[in-house]
């Protein structure tokens, strides 16, 4: 894949954004941000009903990679979203993918289409959809959460690879980034970025001294103000401990890290019965919200059983998701909805603008390396 342009580091952007940030600005070249064509090796990932066009265009025009969330989209809604990002800003942005959407062909060829730059998976996409992808100058990165899956993209072709470590927010794995980045640094030759605990300038020099190319966040990005999700959400994430982040599996059958809340305390009392009554419930206004039919649902089911091997039942229970997210970071009610977050929540306690957090990281990597530069030759204080 050759890398893509850098974008303009000190040209404004379109009318009424932001604008892309000084060009005085400390930055660090990395194999991604050459590959990406942007100015820091921080990626916003594509959390569902919070990754829309604003905070996505704000990420961009602070440097990072912002990636739109388009599992929660119909198909006109994705490309009035990349549409919007790219009247909001000038520099290269992505698109997160689900490889088991019904319709996951129609949205590739839509990417494409619009010219995005970045497509992203939740899941390994097929060979045959990265390559429809990649004929067109796409660059690839999906996510994995075992050594052999990242193997197994690059091996596909994929340009990057993103492990995310159990600390992650959503769904997630049970080992810890710091024993899972390392494993999957040394198994690939393509640029690797770790996700899953990463907050600051500190951890980005710890991800980049195991071997990675950048930083992905998830719970980071949405505690900031750019961020759409209603600030009665906000608070009650700043004000979680780490007692009150959970694993579950009660939601949707797969390990969910979340916030506690009387839903999640509820659900997780309640019997599997009760738990798939709801799932029905939601599968059906999943179906009416995206516009598929039940032979394309069903289709969807069948590909999210296989590649994960679900049961029926957890494959049911999968259709929670989406529609309890919603009740929280598009209705603002935490209560009665889902709160996805990664260990992490617990030490965050401001919301920066996405220009400020990421300045903010680069200027503290930057004094880390000097500082660990100052221990090598015998000047530090």
């Amino acid at each position: 894949m050759t890398p893509l342009p850098p974008a303009s580091p000190g040209s404004p952007g379109p009318p009424g954004s932001p604008g892309s940030l000084a060009s005085s600005e400390p930055s660090l070249s990395t194999p991604l941000t050459r590959l990406l064509g942007v100015r820091h090796p921080v990626v916003q990932t594509g959390m569902g009903w919070v990754a829309g066009p604003r905070l996505v265009s704000a990420t961009a025009n602070a440097g990072g990679l912002g990636v739109l969330a388009s599992a929660t989209m119909t198909l006109p809604q994705l490309r009035a979203a990349i549409r919007e990002v790219r009247a909001r800003t000038d520099a290269p942005f992505g698109v997160n993918l689900r490889a088991d959407a019904a319709d996951a062909p129609d949205r590739v060829r839509l990417v494409v289409d619009e010219g995005v730059r970045v497509a992203s998976f939740a899941l390994a996409p097929s060979p045959s959809l990265m390559a429809a992808l990649k004929d067109a100058g796409v660059v690839v990165i999906p996510s994995v959460g075992a050594r052999r899956h990242a193997e197994k993209v690059a091996a596909w072709g994929a340009d990057a690879v993103l492990v995310q470590g159990g600390e992650g927010g959503g769904h997630t794995g049970d080992v810890a980034t710091t024993v899972l980045l390392p494993q999957v640094v040394d198994a690939v030759d393509i640029p690797v970025i770790a996700a899953g605990g990463f907050h600051d300038g500190r951890g980005l020099v710890a991800a980049l001294a195991y071997g990675a190319a950048g930083v992905a966040m998830g719970t980071r990005f949405l505690l900031t103000s750019d961020s759409p999700v209603p600030d009665a959400v906000k608070a009650r994430y700043l004000a979680a401990t780490a007692r009150d982040i959970t694993l579950t599996t009660r939601v949707d059958g797969l390990p969910h890290r979340m916030l506690r809340t009387p839903l999640v305390a509820s659900l997780e009392r309640s019997g599997p019965l009760a738990s798939l009554l709801m799932a029905a419930r939601h599968a059906r206004a999943h179906r009416r919200a995206s516009g598929l039919t039940w032979p394309q649902l069903l289709r969807e089911g069948r590909a999210l059983r296989a590649a994960k091997s679900l049961t029926w039942p957890q494959t049911l229970l999968a259709a929670n998701t989406p529609r309890l997210l919603k009740s929280a970071m598009v209705d603002g009610d935490p209560d009665r909805g889902v709160m996805a977050a990664g260990q992490v929540a617990a030490v965050l306690d401001d919301l920066p603008s996405c220009a400020e957090l990421i300045t903010r990281m680069v200027r503290e990597a930057e004094e880390v390396l000097a500082g660990l530069r100052g221990i090598q030759n015998g000047t530090a204080p």
